[in-house]
């Protein structure tokens, strides 16, 4: 049962990363509410990978997510593009700008930190479930 209601939650908060992606694409730098200027500027200086990458990031995570509610060990490999991938992005944004600088480290380190440490979590649960053969 904590299988079913972990797995399930993942799922849904595999599809509040692909609603949010989805939002960054249609609203820009107003996506996270009213944008200040340094938001839009910030926005309009990503670089042209950065939006396909963040695509990678929640649909090979939300496809992990599903596989893994289905107790399916390829999963795996999903949740490791997606770890990547969110790793690569949020390593770029707080590498290459002043964004921690500028907002804080309680603005902009919290989501991050918590969207790495459940995918990282997720790629975890792939592999007890299948030492634990609940995903074949």
């Amino acid at each position: 049962l904590w299988f079913r209601l972990t797995t399930g939650a993942l799922v849904a908060w595999a599809l509040i990363g692909c609603f949010m992606f989805l939002q960054q694409v249609r609203l820009g730098a107003d996506a996270m509410g009213r944008a200040s200027a340094y938001d839009r500027a910030l926005y309009a200086a990503l670089p042209n990978w950065y939006v396909p990458l963040f695509a990678v990031a929640v649909l090979s995570g939300l496809i992990g997510a599903v596989l893994l509610f289905m107790r399916r060990a390829s999963a795996r490999p999903f949740l490791i593009a997606s770890l990547g991938a969110t790793i690569v992005q949020f390593g770029w944004l707080f590498a290459s700008t002043d964004i921690v600088a500028r907002k804080g480290a309680g603005e902009t380190l919290v989501l991050p930190l918590v969207v790495v440490g459940i995918a990282a979590f997720t790629l975890w649960l792939v592999g007890h479930a299948r030492q634990k053969g609940w995903a074949v």
